[in-house]
């Protein structure tokens, strides 16, 4: 394992010198920067992490709280989490994951232990037990999600009110007049999640404004769970001709019911989803869908807490715009005799 004394050998300066540039605490020039830096290239340097905290009273971790629900679609959020750990290294940083659903618990640990140097938190709730606690550390944190207060914080989301707006528009310019929308678990409305949330109020405020019947219902997912939901919209409402689905886990067992009451995509029912292009790309039918950007919320989230470690950073809320694609799943609404 190549020493840092090496590296300075290599490099004719001191050890002190070298362990200024690692950890910059003291200007230096930046012609002896660069032979340095180039000298810690060329032996394949890596400073040790203990030693490293321990000069800079930092730990160049990022702690990322993703609790791992049974009624949230695990894949988004590991993508989400994917892309965070990428952008982090792109700056130096490691991700420390937790998944566990500590709530304020979880903040406390990580902003009194010195584990991290900062947080992104996720799973973001209306009314999130963990913000009042947030608010009152001094830690660099960012929300991937949006709270109904976001007074103090820093926060990344897709619009998710724009998002629904937009799926009833393009049902609507199709001539759709009565809507249904297959949700998530009702424990997901239940906790007040923000993105569930805020999807659902532009959905009914666009709805009203658009003069469409619009009809709401949770479903757990799976085959079973969505037999029983489109039951029942469909006794409900049995005009329905346009479904707008935010919940991954009922996209296929959706078409499958569809073909089974005879009800052909686009022909007899237009169906939008809110989801991972892939899940939408790859279904039986493919479906017109608003993707979840996890790419760069993920990217965003990490950009905006590095710039707070390097003092440049403010709080903001930054929503990224929705955008759907048009595929083969949504047609004009059929004429009822």
């Amino acid at each position: 394992m190549v020493t840092l004394a090496e590296v300075a050998q290599h490099a004719g300066v001191s050890a002190s010198t070298v362990s200024y540039v690692l950890s910059g605490k003291r200007s230096i020039s930046a012609n002896t920067r660069q032979r340095v830096e180039r000298s810690i290239r060329e032996l394949g340097y890596h400073p040790n992490a203990g030693a490293r905290a321990l000069a800079s009273s930092r730990s160049n971790i990022i702690a990322l709280m993703i609790p791992l629900r049974t009624d949230m679609y695990v894949p988004v959020m590991m993508e989400i989490a994917i892309a965070v750990a990428t952008a982090a290294r792109t700056h130096g940083y490691d991700v420390l994951l937790l998944t566990g659903e500590e709530g304020p618990d979880a903040v406390r640990r990580v902003a009194g232990s010195g584990l991290a140097d900062g947080m992104i938190l996720m799973d973001v709730e209306l009314d999130d037990e963990r913000l009042p606690l947030l608010r009152a550390t001094d830690q660099p944190s960012v929300l991937i999600g949006l709270p109904s207060d976001t007074t103090g914080l820093t926060c990344v989301d897709l619009d998710f009110r724009a998002t629904g707006a937009l799926c009833v528009e393009h049902l609507a310019k199709q001539g759709h007049q009565d809507i249904a929308v297959i949700g998530e678990a009702a424990a997901v409305y239940e906790r007040h999640t923000g993105f569930a949330e805020r999807t659902l109020d532009g959905l009914r405020t666009r709805s009203r404004e658009l003069g469409v019947r619009l009809l709401h219902r949770p479903c757990e997912g799976g085959y079973d769970a969505m037999a029983v939901t489109l039951a029942r919209i469909l006794d409900e409402r049995p005009d329905t001709s346009g479904i707008i689905v935010q919940n991954e886990s009922a996209v296929e067992p959706l078409l499958a019911l569809l073909r089974q009451k005879g009800r052909a995509v686009p022909e007899d029912v237009s169906v939008v989803a809110i989801c991972p292009d892939q899940v939408a790309t790859q279904a039986s039918v493919r479906l017109t869908s608003v993707a979840i950007p996890a790419q760069e919320m993920g990217r965003h989230a990490v950009e905006q807490l590095v710039a707070k470690f390097e003092g440049r950073g403010s709080d903001e809320v930054v929503l990224l715009a929705p955008e759907l694609t048009v595929r083969g799943s949504t047609g004009p609404a059929p004429t009822r005799p």
